[in-house]
Order: structure tokens, then sequence, then C-alpha cells
């Protein structure tokens, strides 16, 4: 199984984004999708996750910001970034609760960068 995470990039104060993931491989189904951010000398925190059966959870940071959506038949999780800031500057991660037969499995994407800067 792979996440394959997209749409990050340099962006100014105030303005959108959209990453994407996408998982590939041989699985059953996903449970949850979350996407996670890491800035530099800071934690990896939670952003927002959405469930399989659409139950959404945001980071109180983000919260009226961002919205995180799925495409269940592609597989694919989007998170619709606007109003950036600054400090939403961060590598973004793409986790995903994957079933492979009775069992659960953690995925990782190889995270993307998004920069919020002027």
């Amino acid at each position: 199984v792979q996440l394959v995470e997209s749409g990050g990039g340099l962006v100014q104060p105030g303005g959108s984004l959209r990453l994407s993931c996408t998982a590939s491989g041989f699985f059953s189904g996903i449970n949850r999708m979350t996407w996670y951010r890491e800035a530099p000398g800071k934690q990896r925190e939670l952003v927002a996750s959405i469930t399989y059966g659409g139950s959404t959870n945001y980071a109180d940071s983000v919260k009226g910001r961002f919205t995180i959506s799925r495409v269940e038949a592609e597989n694919t999780v989007s998170l619709q970034m606007n109003s950036l800031k600054p400090e939403d500057t961060a590598v973004y991660y793409c986790n995903g609760n994957i079933r492979k037969g009775s069992y659960e499995y953690s995925y990782w994407g190889q995270g993307t960068q998004v920069t919020v800067s002027s």
C-alpha cells in the first residue's frame, strides 16, 4: 500500500492550497485518513481527519479555515486550506488506517511542503 501526497507549494498569507492524498495497492478498505503536519523544531501534530463514515475532526488552529473531504471511489482524501497563515508552514503528511482482511494497518505518505510567506 502506498500513500502519495500532492499539492504543496509556496503561497502568500491569506492564500489557499489544496492537498490530495491517494492510496494505492491491495487492501480491503480505508477506516480513516488523517493529515498531520510537522513544522521545524516542533512535534508532528494532527491537522484533520475523516473516517470511513465521513465524520471529521479538526485541530482548533485550523477550524473554519481547512476542510477535509474524500472521494471514496478514488481512495483519495483532500485538504482544502484557506486563509493560510505563516504558522501553517510545515511538511504535511497523509496517514491512512487501512484494512487488509480483518486487520488494520497504518501507512504514511512521503510528505509535501507547504510554505506560507510573503
